[in-house]
């Protein structure tokens, strides 16, 4: 099993998509990228910790690929917007892949190069891996648990 971390607005709508995707063992809903340690979500909406709402996706590279989940992640929200994903604004919803290791950095790379030569103003962040931690139990699973369809993602083909 690899495993990857995307960020791209609510981690509902992201975790409904990534969840969905060929070769994906488990998705987990929580939070990265800031200073406090074991946030809580009430924490993270007061755009003080510096975390971003993240989707831990544990896969099976025999049978998809980083390269793919990256391209899927891309379709399925707005990487041009800024502070935010439709909605639900604020720093905790920004686009960021958070890459851990040079060859996720480096195919994360290739993809924005990409989106940028298609004439994207592509805003999403790329930084390192740090401290995955996970969200409340009620968030996780949040749409397959509702019933319903995310409301700020949408698949979108791009690639």
């Amino acid at each position: 099993m690899d495993t990857a971390y995307f960020a791209s607005g609510c981690f509902w709508g992201t975790e409904y998509y990534l969840s969905k995707a060929p070769g994906v063992h488990t998705t987990t809903v929580g939070f990265m990228g800031g200073h406090v340690t074991a946030p809580t979500y009430q924490q993270v909406c007061t755009q003080t910790t510096g975390h971003l709402e993240t989707v831990e996706v544990v896969f099976d590279p025999q049978l998809t690929s980083y390269e793919a989940l990256i391209k899927l992640f891309f379709e399925t929200h707005d990487f041009c917007q800024t502070d935010g994903q439709g909605p639900d604004i604020g720093p905790q919803y920004r686009s960021c892949i958070f890459y851990r290791n040079q060859e996720q950095k480096a195919m994360a790379e290739r993809y924005i190069l990409l989106l940028q030569e298609k004439e994207f103003s592509v805003a999403t962040d790329l930084q390192p891996a740090s401290t995955f931690w996970k969200a409340e139990d009620y968030h996780q699973q949040y749409y397959a648990h509702k019933g319903t369809l995310p409301y700020c993602h949408a698949y979108r083909k791009i690639f």
